[in-house]
């Protein structure tokens, strides 16, 4: 038991920089008594006594803020910091290394009983207000943003964000596998036709704006073969050069939406 305490607030040193001493984490820091108080609860609840383990954990929700039922599993140095609006569920089960910031609910979807809480391997990192939902497992070293709401397995090494929570992969300009002057072309014709993708910066790994870079480049790619084409109609027929379409401006985009917005669209 000291032992466990010991790394809970080697723990804490680790991954808070605001932690000065190991008297004031152990005095002050309510992820510490959480945990002390789960671990107390969970034994209770392992010898039959549930009412009162049911108790104790009252109690701790009431003095931390955090809120785990003494059925839940978790492993050795969990660091919950800041903890007000915790939830960790019956069936939760929490490996080792794990970080919990406020507002974070591990939950279920459904009312029957059985396991119905995620299951969260060592390393795992869960921004504050996400809510982790259902009985999947998120891998090992995974990270979970802030406010992300999360109801499906997620693979370990992986950040997730979004609602629903969706992954940013690593190193996303090797698997793109495009040079700094396509990327540029890119950008250009995105430029050109007044496209930009909800303000997001070039180099933000974000899997939507991968997807726009993908559509960009079809886009793109089939211009060039349009302005072929009309390159081989203006030899048969010069006139036809003469005529030009007019772009898109800011006023055509804003009647496309209000198309779509019209209840005759539904």
């Amino acid at each position: 038991m000291f032992d466990q305490l010991q790394e809970d607030i080697q723990a804490v040193f680790d991954r808070d920089p605001a932690a000065r001493s190991a008297l004031e984490v152990l005095l002050t820091y309510p992820g510490i008594h959480a945990v002390l108080m789960h671990r107390a609860a969970h034994k209770l609840w392992q010898h039959k006594l549930k009412g009162t383990a049911r108790g104790v954990s009252m109690i701790n929700r009431f003095v931390t803020g955090i809120e785990i039922h003494p059925a839940a599993k978790i492993g050795r140095r969990l660091f919950i910091d800041h903890g007000m609006g915790v939830v960790i569920g019956e069936t939760a089960e929490i490996g080792d290394d794990v970080t919990l910031y406020h507002g974070v609910t591990l939950g279920g979807t459904t009312w029957q009983k059985g396991k119905r809480h995620p299951t969260l391997e060592d390393g795992v990192v869960v921004g504050a207000g996400a809510k982790v939902l259902g009985p999947f497992v998120v891998g090992r070293n995974a990270k979970i943003g802030s406010n992300a709401v999360v109801t499906k397995a997620v693979p370990s090494e992986v950040t997730v964000v979004g609602n629903p929570a969706r992954y940013i992969e690593k190193e996303i300009e090797s698997q793109a596998q495009i040079s700094s002057k396509q990327r540029n072309q890119i950008l250009d014709y995105a430029h050109s036709i007044g496209f930009q993708p909800y303000a997001t910066a070039p180099d933000l790994p974000d899997p939507v704006a991968e997807a726009f870079r993908v559509l960009l480049n079809h886009m793109q790619s089939t211009d060039k073969r349009i302005d072929k084409m009309c390159e081989s109609v203006c030899q048969m027929n010069p006139k036809f050069c003469d005529e030009k379409n007019q772009p898109l401006t800011s006023d055509d985009l804003s009647i496309i939406q209000d198309c779509k917005n019209s209840p005759l669209s539904e």
